[in-house]
């Protein structure tokens, strides 16, 4: 028997038409066959969502395997359930979403590793699309934050790690996996909120208090005392890019990463903040970062690629009440 034919990715886009994408069959939520004979993304370039598989692994300091992270993702994706009980429909259906096939990352450093995401990132925004990019170590930020800080003058960002990420390079390399939020904050952006944190050396202490107009960190220490109202009301009336490393996690749910951390995030303490955020603000973009794959250990895939699908629904559906 004849396997049935994948679904042509033909993009007319002139910002995207130098890309080269995955079957919808093939792509994040591995859109079933039905669907796409009853219509959906008929015209590919309705699509408001573009997912970036970025695989960068060169500055990770303990474990290793998140180049393997967006893969990952991608495979367990399938697996989701596709209607959303919160949202009460299929979300995907009202914005579409297209996968880029992984991009050749450019090996020679970091730093050049970056300009390329920038490249990429810049030419979706051009399009006029959303950017969800799957990581690869959380050096990727600072790179692909630049075409968002210059198209949003007032951009902020909603940032969810075990780690401040405020140092100022790391073992030698300057765009470091561990200085990952401090790249980010090189540029004009006023405010930054971060989440989960439970993890920061003392020489990060001396940028946090002089930035302490700009960062925001809500440690994992008090998470008992949260108000995500309050967390999240700074950026009300903003446009938000959220970075979401999954070690923000509680090791306890979140082992296939880098740097597993006991006493983080559980899933409902994460997605509440995220919720009320999408209430007051708007997602222009996101990433997903630090997954490193651990055979057997089925559900961080599937949690990281649940996570990625309740950030797009919340950038774009509101919740039935």
């Amino acid at each position: 028997m004849k396997k049935p034919l994948k679904s042509a990715i033909n993009i007319k886009n002139q910002y995207l038409k130098d890309f080269t994408f995955e079957s919808l069959e093939d792509g994040f939520l591995g859109v079933p066959a039905e669907y796409i004979k009853n219509g959906y993304l008929k015209n590919l370039d309705d699509a408001k969502v573009v997912v970036v598989p970025f695989g960068l692994e060169k500055s990770v300091s303990y474990g290793g395997g998140t180049k393997n992270g967006p893969r990952a993702i991608i495979k367990a994706s399938p697996q989701l359930e596709l209607f959303d009980e919160e949202f009460w429909c299929e979300p995907f259906l009202q914005y579409g979403i297209l996968t880029m096939k992984a991009p050749k990352i450019n090996p020679s450093s970091v730093a050049k590793s970056l300009e390329q995401l920038e490249k990429i990132t810049a030419k979706i925004l051009q399009a006029g699309k959303f950017p969800l990019i799957l990581g690869g170590e959380h050096s990727i930020t600072a790179g692909s934050i630049r075409p968002f800080v210059k198209k949003y003058p007032n951009l902020a960002i909603l940032h969810f790690d075990a780690h401040a990420d405020l140092r100022d390079g790391y073992d030698g390399e300057h765009f470091s996996h561990a200085s990952a939020l401090r790249r980010v904050m090189d540029n004009p952006i006023s405010t930054l909120i971060s989440c989960g944190i439970r993890n920061i050396s003392a020489s990060e202490i001396p940028y946090l208090e002089a930035n302490s107009k700009r960062i925001k960190i809500h440690f994992a220490k008090d998470k008992k005392n949260w108000d995500p109202e309050k967390i999240v009301a700074p950026l009300k009336g903003r446009e938000v890019f959220v970075t979401f490393d999954i070690d923000g996690f509680d090791s306890g749910i979140m082992q296939a990463t880098g740097t597993p951390e006991p006493g983080g995030m559980q899933w409902d303490d994460a997605l509440e903040i995220i919720r009320q955020a999408s209430k007051i603000c708007k997602f222009v973009g996101a990433d997903v970062v630090e997954l490193a794959p651990v055979k057997y250990l089925h559900s961080c895939d599937f949690l990281s690629a649940k996570l990625c699908y309740k950030i797009l629904s919340y950038a774009f559906c509101q919740p039935k009440k």
